[in-house]
């Protein structure tokens, strides 16, 4: 069974930084394309962030680049969302997301949720003094 959990999240100054993660268990996560959405109370799940299985492509959302970096490790069976300078704005719940379909590419398809068939649970990142 293929199973996707968040972790990291947590409560942050605005400035701060905090490093998610998603690791996969029952797959090789090196395998798929991993992406990251977010979604705050009342709006619409935003692409944040991909990253292709070999790491020779990523994306990142306009709201999140140069602030925002993801990474793999291998080993780990994790891919890493690194989050600095972080903003009120960047509140919401985070989550991972795999397409076992596809695998290791993302093309254009990055930040449409409905592309992504998998997905974790979630961990909840606030952004508050």
């Amino acid at each position: 069974q293929v199973q996707l959990v968040e972790s990291g999240g947590g409560l942050v100054q605005p400035g701060g930084s905090l490093r998610l993660s998603c690791a996969a268990s029952g797959i090789s996560l090196s395998d798929y394309a991993v992406a990251f959405f977010r979604q705050a109370p009342g709006k619409e799940r935003e692409g944040v962030s991909c990253v292709s299985s070999s790491e020779d492509s990523t994306f990142y959302g306009d709201s999140v680049k140069g602030r925002f970096a993801i990474s793999r490790d291998n080993a780990q069976n994790t891919v890493y969302l690194q989050m600095n300078t972080l903003k009120p704005e960047d509140t919401a719940v985070y989550y991972c997301a795999i397409d076992l379909e596809t695998g290791g590419a993302f093309g254009s398809s990055c930040p449409i949720p409905d592309f992504w068939d998998t997905w974790g649970q979630g961990t909840q990142v606030t952004v508050s003094s």
